[in-house]
């Protein structure tokens, strides 16, 4: 017999995504018949495949830094651990706005200049030019700046899902001769991704909203690409309400899809 979903058991019918669904069905419809939001639409659409781009490389390149976080702060090591919460409770501690800002116009310059430090006897022989602070991509700066600051949360939740499986069945693996890889990859991660996506799904789609951020960069994203048609033509309502549709269609898309494999997971 399948499994009956909380929301079926209570009763409780999604009239939120009826709703939901008639409303983005007529603003195509406006979007359709409307000469003015279709050009709107079409020029928000340019940004749409930067958003992408930006907010999967730069999640990516997060859940591997906070996986790393997390085994750190899980570690044997003293000095491990409390690196890992340093840095944590540190960039947790900064908006992301902020980081975004301190990332491209300090932290970039730094890197340049330690590059070319360590690179400096091949300029001085002729063999390659200095590098130069314009080599590096705002879009580059934004997607690091992202990964740090998601980094520390997700690492905090690869943390507390490792920590939620039962202590027993580790030192059952350790009986059977099993290495700490062996016992990660086969007993403990299988069980602790259960607890571990929900969040890890939430902090994806509090990505694509705060990837909307790197506009403030002039990366040429759906936000930016919204801004630049709103300040020349000074149609913001119209150009705003797209935004924001296209934003609500990415992200709750996004949030049922991750429900459904939760109800997945479950059933397995």
């Amino acid at each position: 017999m399948a499994p009956v979903s909380s929301d079926a058991a209570k009763g409780d019918y999604p009239w939120w995504l009826v709703v939901l669904a008639v409303i983005a069905l007529a603003l195509a419809g406006v979007i359709v018949a409307n000469d003015l939001y279709a050009q709107v639409f079409g020029i928000v659409l340019k940004g749409l495949w930067v958003t992408i781009f930006v907010t999967l490389v730069a999640f990516l390149l997060a859940t591997l830094a906070g996986l790393g976080l997390a085994l750190m702060a899980l570690s044997d090591s003293k000095v491990l651990r409390q690196v890992a919460r340093f840095y944590t409770e540190v960039i947790r501690g900064v908006p992301i706005l902020v980081l975004l800002f301190y990332i491209a116009f300090v932290g970039a310059p730094a890197l340049v200049a330690l590059v070319n430090l360590v690179i400096s006897p091949l300029v001085s022989a002729g063999f390659i030019e200095p590098m130069q602070v314009r080599d590096v991509s705002l879009m580059w700066r934004a997607i690091i700046a992202l990964m740090i600051g998601y980094s520390a949360f997700i690492g905090e939740v690869f943390r507390a899902g490792i920590q939620s499986v039962d202590k027993g069945q580790i030192e059952a693996a350790k009986a059977l001769g099993l290495s700490r890889f062996q016992r990660f990859r086969l007993v403990v991660f299988p069980q602790a991704v259960r607890v571990i996506l929900p969040p890890l799904g939430n902090d994806f789609v509090a990505m694509v909203k705060d990837s909307s951020l790197v506009s403030v960069l002039g990366v040429a994203d759906i936000t930016q690409m919204g801004k630049v048609y709103a300040s020349g033509s000074f149609r913001f309502f119209e150009t705003y309400s797209i935004v924001a549709y296209v934003y609500l269609i990415l992200t709750i898309g996004l949030s049922l899809g991750l429900r459904g494999l939760e109800k997945r997971l479950r059933r397995t």
